[in-house]
């Protein structure tokens, strides 16, 4: 963690939990709260498993949409991959509430076109709740991260090679594609990306990230947990979710 950043999270506020969603404030006006210059692992799926996409043109709006949100709040975009009924994110925000206010544009908006497409208006909502943030340290959780989100396709054997799913960032570098806007790691990406993203899983590692994801919490080494809770004025339940 950079010191602006920890500089920046020292400032007194709320004390805030880890138990259930991480980084909400207490009381009736709950905020998810989003430290500027932080990494997250975004998640968020469909209404009682609803599918979302249902043909190339499904995907083909969602990506559109979201490069709209980009132009509209500029968040950093690392890695993503859209599946049947959910998609992965993962995004640093540049300011305190920029990834809650990105994501509830982005999804508001996309449950409109979505609805209105399939003249569904009033039906009900598309995503089952508010979308699902882990907090990821930049180091080698961060291409663990990565390497799940993009080869989730994969894992999910719907393709035979990760790269052969056209919704991800991994097929997106590849084929040298702009659209939306991937932003540069903020640590070096490893050598031979593609075939390390095709390697087996490690269960652990695929265990703990779901885990973090599920809970909300944040995904890194137990040091890294206890210095952000301690920045955060948080109780460290977590630490023990980062890698061995």
């Amino acid at each position: 963690m950079t010191s602006e950043v920890v500089s920046h999270l020292s400032e007194k506020r709320p004390r805030r939990s880890f138990s259930g969603r991480a980084f909400e404030e207490s009381g009736p006006a709950m905020r998810r709260f989003a430290p500027a210059g932080m990494v997250f692992h975004v998640v968020n799926r469909g209404v009682r498993k609803l599918r979302l996409f249902d043909h190339d043109g499904d995907y083909q709006a969602w990506i559109s949409t979201l490069a709209e949100a980009q132009d509209r709040i500029p968040l950093a975009l690392f890695a993503y991959c859209l599946m049947p009924n959910h998609f992965h994110l993962i995004v640093q925000p540049s300011t305190d509430r920029q990834m809650s206010l990105f994501m509830q544009w982005f999804t508001a908006t996309q449950s409109k076109r979505w609805h209105a497409f399939r003249n569904s208006v009033g039906t009900g909502a598309v995503y089952q709740s508010r979308f699902k943030a882990s907090p990821v340290q930049t180091d080698g959780h961060f291409i663990a991260a990565c390497r799940y989100v993009e080869r989730n396709a994969l894992t999910a054997k719907l393709v035979a090679r990760a790269e052969d799913w056209p919704w991800s960032s991994l097929a997106q570098r590849l084929n040298n594609c702009n659209t939306p806007v991937l932003s540069p790691w903020p640590i070096l990406q490893p050598p031979d990306w593609t075939s390390l993203v095709n390697a087996a899983n490690l269960q652990q590692e695929v265990l703990r990230i779901r885990l973090a994801i599920r809970r909300e919490a944040p995904y890194g080494g137990p040091d890294w947990v206890a210095e952000l809770a301690r920045d955060l004025r948080v109780a460290p339940r977590l630490a023990s979710y980062g890698r061995k």
